[in-house]
């Protein structure tokens, strides 16, 4: 492997290049996870926040970046995933199963993305993040995921990929 030359870093982010490709990578990390929530009741548990970087309001199913943190460093990635879902949502989770382990965008980060289904849902609290996120939690039926989807992004909200792929994944 090359070693990549530093174009451009800070606390959160660094731009790389090797030869003529330049990608980005996280200084403290190079995973994240995301987590399909499903309720005793059949409910799928999605996210909604506005994200800077796309200027719009986007459906998410809850995610995280594993260690990006002092405290988290070296955190193992369902342990990643299950503070993630609580801190976002407020739902702990009695099983968090692996799902997949791929490139988030692999012409552009270094990241990998793992993929979590979660179940035995308990709620602990309202949900809504740590400081500097507003998180509004949303609880849809399994059986109309796709329609709700649909009327979202009629709305005008942004769907994050990760959804669709964590529903195919989950066989759901």
């Amino acid at each position: 492997m090359s070693t990549p030359e530093t174009l451009f870093t800070t606390r959160w982010l660094g731009v790389y290049r090797i030869g003529k490709w330049d990608f980005v990578r996280r200084p403290q990390t190079d995973s994240c996870v995301g987590i399909l929530a499903e309720t005793a009741e059949g409910e799928i548990v999605l996210i909604e926040q506005f994200r800077i970087p796309v200027q719009a309001t986007v459906i998410e199913i809850p995610a995280g970046l594993v260690g990006d943190e002092e405290e988290f460093a070296g955190e193992d990635l369902a342990e990643t995933a299950r503070r993630e879902l609580l801190e976002e949502t407020g739902y702990d989770a009695a099983s968090v199963k692996l799902l997949v382990r791929t490139p988030t965008s692999a012409g552009m980060t270094s990241e990998f993305t793992h993929l979590y289904h979660a179940t035995g849902l308990v709620r602990r609290h309202d949900g809504g993040g740590v400081a500097g996120e507003d998180i509004k939690v949303h609880l849809v039926p399994r059986a109309e995921i796709r329609t709700w989807l649909k009327a979202k992004e009629a709305e005008g909200f942004v769907l994050d990929f990760k959804i669709h792929a964590a529903l195919w994944l989950a066989g759901l």
